[in-house]
């Protein structure tokens, strides 16, 4: 009866800190009599819906996590049934967000959402066909690393190293790269690159034009070994994978960081690995799942003082005692995913630098 009465389409405010207001909508149906199913649409930014992982009513308390966007969602809904007060968490801050009933005369307009953007073919070998390298500014902080903001198919990155750069062409951790001046790690540029076909490219396809772009204009050399070194492993949890497969239709994944919380969104386990070695572990991280499909989701857990930040955030503080406080690391991924992550030992790739130079002017 609880799942029943909250079927239907619930809107309400976000207001955010500035004093912008964002509309949200929420749409619920039932999967079986047991069984909630979400779609979330923020209408003021875009008219495309975004699957809510999971929906539930018990004793009159809504939950919803939206992994998507790294978001979740817990109110309390009124004795007529028609309202939810609550509370909107996306990041460290959480905000009020109330929701209301709507009725066929009181429900807000959803926009049509965008068109799709086409993909790169299957069998194309991009190049990029402009490119930039600009030193990055004095002042910035932390590094981004995006393909296709705005509907396009624009690669740039910010405040980033040429090991940031290769770490990401090729797939690697960072202790998977050895030689090279100290130039490579201290200095930091600003790159955009413009493929020379149509098309959002494949994380493959991302990688080849960006190895292209190093070699040409950083003049790079090196030569690959492999060497054993402390890994960790992906592995399936006795439990099961407790994973949502994605609905998304784009080919790339999107990430997003904050200090002990990461969303995930179209995903496989592969390009998981990749990021995690990159940005949350201290060591390569290989997969050992199997899996074969994409997925969203969210994994929060309270960092080590071990581990290294996520760009832009500072280093992580000593474990708070808090009974709500999330679990390591390594509990996060058995409690949340139905993953083990484990240390071990593994032959893994190695580029070994020959010779590098400072970008050529653009």
């Amino acid at each position: 009866m609880f799942a029943q009465s909250l079927t239907g389409t619930w809107q309400g405010s976000l207001i955010l800190p500035n004093g912008k207001e964002l509309r949200t909508v929420v749409k619920v149906t039932t999967i079986d009599k047991d069984s909630l199913k979400g779609v979330f649409y923020s209408i003021d930014q875009s008219g495309q819906g975004i699957s809510v992982a999971s929906i539930t009513l018990q004793g009159g308390t809504m939950k919803m996590a939206i992994p998507a966007i790294g978001g979740s969602y817990e109110g309390k809904m009124s004795a007529d049934g028609n309202s939810i007060a609550g509370t909107f968490t996306q990041g460290p801050n959480p905000l009020p967000l109330n929701f209301t009933r709507a009725t066929p005369g009181t429900e807000w307009a959803i926009p049509e959402p965008p068109a799709p953007v086409a993909r790169m073919k299957a069998d194309a070998n991009p190049a990029f066909d402009v490119s930039t390298i600009k030193p990055s500014g004095p002042d910035s902080r932390g590094s981004t690393i995006l393909v296709g903001r705005g509907g396009g198919n624009l690669f740039t990155t910010t405040n980033t190293s040429l090991k940031d750069l290769i770490v990401f062409a090729y797939g690697l951790h960072a202790k998977q790269v050895s030689g090279g001046p100290s130039w490579i790690e201290n200095e930091h540029f600003d790159v955009t690159g413009k493929p020379d076909q149509p098309g959002l490219p494949s994380v493959t396809q991302l990688q080849s034009m960006l190895q292209k772009m190093i070699v040409e204009r950083f003049q790079l050399t090196f030569h690959r070994e492999n060497k054993e070194l402390s890994v960790y492993a992906i592995t399936i949890a006795k439990t099961g994978v407790k994973l949502n497969k994605s609905e998304s239709t784009g080919n790339l994944p999107g990430f997003g960081f904050g200090r002990g919380n990461m969303s995930v969104q179209n995903s496989n386990m592969a390009d998981f690995a990749i990021v995690l070695q990159s940005r949350v572990v201290d060591r390569p991280v290989v997969d050992q799942t199997s899996l074969p499909d994409r997925y969203d989701f969210q994994l929060k857990w309270t960092p080590d003082v071990s581990q290294p930040p996520a760009p832009g955030q500072p280093p992580a503080a000593p474990p708070v005692d808090a009974a709500d406080a999330p679990p390591d690391l390594f509990a996060a991924f058995q409690q949340q995913l139905g993953l083990k992550l484990e240390a071990t030992k593994a032959q893994v790739p190695v580029v070994v630098i020959d010779k590098v130079e400072k970008p050529t002017e653009n």
